[in-house]
This record gives structure tokens, C-alpha cells and sequence, in this order.
């Protein structure tokens, strides 16, 4: 059974090689997938004095938005396409710049004594090594170690390039030094941070077209990763469940130092299988302990979740006591940034379409702004016997963007009256509070019930949503 297993590992990453060597096929397809939210932050942003910092999940599209998409809006806006300078510091051609003082010398003889702005591209920057300060070493090049206080690194690089003042900095890069959360606090606060996802719906449906329904199903299934949705299904498989083996678990290896590759694998797997279930560490330890699995403690479990989080894999939503107007501290819910890399996971086998239907809503809303936390409205009732007993009702989700809140319950079908009626009752605890929404999986044309609650197919939400 072992040997099988192996086997068709070893066929699905080969599948996954043989899609990359045909990469730069999809990548001229790509351009026809319009990402005009990134767009309009890159043209806001312009000019403003500050490098632009684009972070986001591997493979979501961040080089290709600016090699592209804004270099095209650039030129046709006027630029000549001189002053538009991309320097890709992965091509071995560029490799004497990944010396953080070659890189800075490059750009500023490029843009030294001539009219207009320059608009840098410094693509893949983690691959700027850092080294110790010449002055300490007698000129000489060293590379840093971790140790090392005085040392060169992209950050000064960057901050140095983008004070000039015909400079407009922008930057990206694939692995842990800038996928991590932290990336802004890296440089001090003083840069611009637009984190990009992978296609939302009306991303992806804008390029597909066809019946939304069946549009819906498929970003269900398989997701919005650019390079995944240029492909066939066979080819979109293999890369998704590539990209856990040969990028994300590489990165959050480098950049935590873990030791056990087989433990992400695991928990992986579990987190997968549990989207929108409160997240319990000491639960997950007990049952890849159970399973013969790996065996972790809780805190070493929630550290990898945190890892996770930390390389854009996963988005945690908290609880919020509704009555109490606070967070509750025990316990969030994890939602993967792309559905088709948490079916990946599973082997896209019998997905659970509540647990995706949720995980979709979950992101359409932070790709729209919203701060989202998960709902609980602890009530007293009474028991069969008269005697007081508590029982607590959950909202699917809490959205707040400044003064506006929804309140969303999400059903794969309410054809059901009697589901119907339980997903409609929590919203009978918070009338007037907000705008509630029950979000369907039947596409039913968006109504509203004689009391207030609005009742919308999950499509057209995701379409319509503001």
C-alpha cells in the first residue's frame, strides 16, 4: 500500500514539473485575467514617496501584476518604456546584483542626472544576500550571519533607492522574507504593503463567463490560483497539490526553522478536513496522535498553524460574543486563501460544499475590506423539565468596513423549511443591528423576507456584494 501511495506522489509531482516547463504559455494567457483592484492600488499609490511592498500567498500572480499588467497601464498612460526598469534578480545574468551594494549601485547609475521618474521593479529581492558591512571587514565581501548585528540587507536597499527622488520603488518576492507577516514592520513602517489573493469570484468569472452556477461550482472545487485556472483539470490538480511539496512547505521550513516537513504534512491534512470548525490545538495534538500520526504537543501545533497564517495559507477568524461586544479568546476558525489548494489537501475527494461555501464567503469578504469575525450569542432558554439551561447560537459571520456590518448565515439549501428556520434564528437575537443576510447555494434571486433579513444565492453574493 506504502509503494502505491508513493508512486502516485512521485506521477503527481511529475505532473506538476511537466505544467511548470509549460509556464510561460499560461503566463502570456494570464494577462487576459484582469486583477483591476491591484491596478487601482499600484495608481493610488504612485509617486507617493514610499517602495510598494507587494505580499501576498505563492503563485497568486504579484510579479506578473507588475511586469504586465502595470507596466502595460504605465506606458499607455505615457511613460516612456525606458524609464519602466525591471531588474529580475532570480535570472543568473542578475546575479552580481543580489550583493545589496552591486544592486544599489545598478539602479542609481541607471537613474543618475536624468528627467523624469523611474519606475524600479526589484523582482524576486529575497535573493539579495546579506552581508556584513564592508567598513568592519576591510571592503571585503562577507556574508552575514544570524548573529551578526551590523549588516547590508534588501530593507537598507530599499529604503536607500526609494528616497531618490525620481524613484518609484516597487517590489516583490516568493519566499518566506516576504511572504511573512511581518514584512512591513521590516521596514519600519515606511513602506506601502498591498497584499494580493488569489482570483476572487468576480475575477475569475469575468474571465470564464458561462452560467454563474456552474462557474461557482468549479472556483469551488479547484479555486482561483491564476496558473491552476489556465489549465486543464488534470494539469490544475497536479500543480495544486505540487505547490504544498515544492514551495509552501519549503518556505515555511526556511523561514521557522522546523525540522519535521511529515508534521505540516499532517496538519495540513487535518486543518483541511476541519475549515470552519473552532480550531483546538490540544484537540488537533490528540488526534494525529490518535490517527498514528505525527506526534506534537499543543503548542508546537499551534505554532505551525501560526506559520501557516504567517505564509498566507490560512486566515484565522475570531469569535465575537455578540451581547458582550468582545472577542472571545478561546478558540478561532481557520479558512484556507484559496479552496482549491485545501481540496488539494483532501485529494479533491467528496468535498464538504458548507465548508467551502463558508471558506468562499470568508474571503470574498477580507478581499472587499471587511473585518470578519465569527458570531456567538450565548441565550438562556428553558429545558423540557422548566429548568434554565444555556445554549449558545452561532453566526456564520460578522463583517464590519467602517460604519457598514453585515450579519451572514451561510446554507448550502434552506429547500428545507426546517432549515430554514434554523438558520434564520439566530437572527432573531440581533434585529436592527445590522443588515442579515442568508447566503444559499441554490441560485435564487436575491429577496427580502418580511423581517428585514435579505435571502441571496451565493453567486450573485459574491458578484453583487456591495
Amino acid at each position: 500500500m506504502r509503494a502505491f501511495v508513493k508512486q502516485q506522489i512521485v506521477l503527481r509531482l511529475q505532473e506538476y514539473y511537466n505544467f511548470r516547463e509549460n509556464v510561460e504559455f499560461y503566463r502570456k494567457q494570464e494577462f487576459m485575467i484582469e486583477r483591476n483592484k491591484y491596478l487601482g492600488q499600484l495608481i493610488k499609490a504612485a509617486g507617493n514617496g514610499f517602495p510598494k511592498v507587494i505580499t501576498g500567498i505563492r503563485r497568486c500572480g504579484k510579479s506578473y501584476l507588475l511586469k504586465e499588467i502595470y507596466k502595460k497601464h504605465l506606458l499607455e498612460s505615457g511613460v516612456d518604456e525606458g524609464h519602466f526598469i525591471l531588474i529580475e534578480l532570480d535570472d543568473n545574468v542578475n546575479a552580481k546584483l543580489r550583493n545589496p551594494l552591486e544592486l544599489s549601485r545598478c539602479v542609481r547609475e541607471k537613474v543618475f542626472g536624468r528627467d523624469g521618474v523611474f519606475y524600479i521593479v526589484l523582482d524576486e529581492i529575497q535573493r539579495v544576500f546579506d552581508i556584513v558591512n564592508p567598513e568592519l571587514t576591510d571592503g571585503e565581501i562577507v556574508l552575514a550571519k544570524k548573529e551578526d548585528k551590523e549588516i547590508i540587507s534588501f530593507v537598507d536597499v530599499v529604503m536607500g533607492l526609494s528616497s531618490l527622488p525620481n524613484v518609484d520603488l516597487y517590489v516583490t518576492g516568493s519566499n518566506s522574507k516576504l511572504l511573512s507577516k511581518d514584512i512591513v514592520t521590516q521596514f519600519r513602517d515606511k513602506a506601502t504593503q498591498i497584499h494580493m489573493a488569489p482570483l476572487s469570484f468576480a475575477e475569475y468569472y469575468n474571465y470564464i463567463g458561462g452560467s454563474k452556477t456552474e462557474a461557482f461550482y468549479e472556483y469551488l472545487l479547484h479555486g482561483g490560483m491564476p496558473l491552476a485556472v489556465l489549465s486543464d483539470r488534470k494539469q490544475k490538480e497536479a500543480y495544486l497539490e505540487g505547490l504544498f511539496a515544492t514551495t509552501y512547505f519549503k518556505d515555511i521550513l526556511e523561514h521557522h526553522g522546523f525540522q519535521k516537513q511529515w508534521a505540516l504534512d499532517d496538519l495540513a491534512d487535518s486543518l483541511s478536513s476541519m475549515v470552519g470548525k473552532v480550531i483546538n490545538p490540544e484537540r488537533i495534538a490528540n488526534t494525529l496522535k490518535s490517527e498514528g500520526k505525527t506526534s506534537l504537543d499543543p503548542k508546537t501545533v499551534q505554532a505551525y498553524i501560526d506559520a501557516f497564517v504567517d505564509a498566507f495559507l490560512l486566515c484565522g477568524a475570531p469569535r465575537y460574543d455578540v451581547k458582550g461586544r468582545s472577542l472571545i479568546g478561546a478558540g478561532k476558525k481557520y479558512y484556507f486563501a484559496d479552496t482549491g489548494l485545501r481540496n488539494a489537501r483532501l485529494r479533491f475527494a467528496f468535498p464538504d460544499l458548507g465548508q467551502l461555501m463558508e471558506n468562499v464567503v470568508f474571503n470574498e469578504l477580507l478581499y472587499r475590506g471587511y473585518q470578519v469575525s465569527i458570531g456567538v450569542l450565548p441565550t438562556v432558554g428553558k429545558d423540557p423539565s422548566g429548568k434554565s439551561v444555556r445554549k449558545d447560537y452561532e453566526i456564520d459571520f460578522i463583517a464590519r468596513k467602517g460604519y457598514d456590518a453585515l450579519y451572514i448565515q451561510i446554507a448550502q439549501s434552506v429547500a428545507n423549511p426546517d432549515v430554514l428556520k434554523k438558520e434564520l434564528r439566530p437572527f432573531d437575537f440581533v434585529r436592527g443591528e445590522a443588515k442579515n443576510v442568508l447566503v444559499v447555494g441554490d441560485p435564487v434571486p436575491e429577496t427580502r423576507n418580511p423581517d428585514g433579513t435579505y435571502l441571496v444565492g451565493v453567486a450573485d453574493f459574491l458578484l453583487n456584494l456591495e
